[in-house]
């Protein structure tokens, strides 16, 4: 049966679930200017809170791995990188990449527009790939999930790294383009167009919707 289910086009809400990535009030409701316009321009926001409106009409369940980091910086490992998250010179040993975002802020926390209801599920995480030490592939198993659609940022980043991970654990995959966004140069359409199409189906939100049965 879970063969089946990952091979039909259907999105059915009793195997299927929708990870909310790090949908967070840092993220989509950034302070500086630039990346305010950048989501609007994207219609990023909005088309998330389609989606969810979707998936909730047929009863389908959305989990949030969303990062919880520590404000102290102690279960954070500093390295050096030849770049900083943003792809300009790296930062050096003085002062490596760090979490932007700590837990227990208002950043930190799940932006209301698309915040969980009751059934949802929450999953704390302390690295980009939403599987590694979380419970998320236990709480979707359990459930009977084979097949996960996911959205949020950064594409080149957190989604890219819990995609690869998905496709490991066996997972069938949707990703939803117009709900996923880097800012980063063309690394965004590299993965639509380059990577993410050889481990899953890469849709827009109006085809995913479209999809979506009881």
């Amino acid at each position: 049966m879970a063969r089946v289910s990952r091979l039909n086009p259907h999105l059915s809400a009793q195997t299927t679930g929708l990870i909310m990535f790090d949908a967070l009030n840092g993220y989509l409701h950034p302070a500086d200017p630039a990346k305010v316009k950048f989501l609007a321009d994207r219609n990023i926001l909005p088309n998330m809170q389609r989606l969810i409106a979707g998936v909730r009409k047929v009863g389908m369940t959305s989990f949030y791995p969303s990062g919880a980091h520590a404000p102290d910086g102690s279960d954070t490992v500093a390295r050096l990188t030849d770049t900083d998250m943003d792809l300009g010179q790296g930062d050096g040993a003085d002062k490596p990449i760090a979490p932007r975002f700590h837990k227990d802020s208002d950043a930190a926390e799940i932006a209301p527009e698309v915040a969980p209801i009751a059934g949802d599920v929450i999953v704390p995480k302390h690295r980009w790939n939403s599987f590694f030490q979380t419970d998320l592939d236990l709480q979707l198993r359990v459930r009977g999930i084979d097949t996960i659609i996911i959205c949020g940022g950064s594409t080149d980043v957190g989604i890219a790294s819990t995609v690869f991970a998905a496709r490991d654990l066996d997972y069938g995959i949707v990703v939803v383009k117009d709900c996923c966004y880097s800012a980063r140069g063309n690394n965004n359409e590299f993965f639509m167009e380059r990577v993410f199409p050889r481990m899953g189906r890469v849709m827009s939100i109006d085809q995913t919707l479209a999809l979506l049965t009881v």
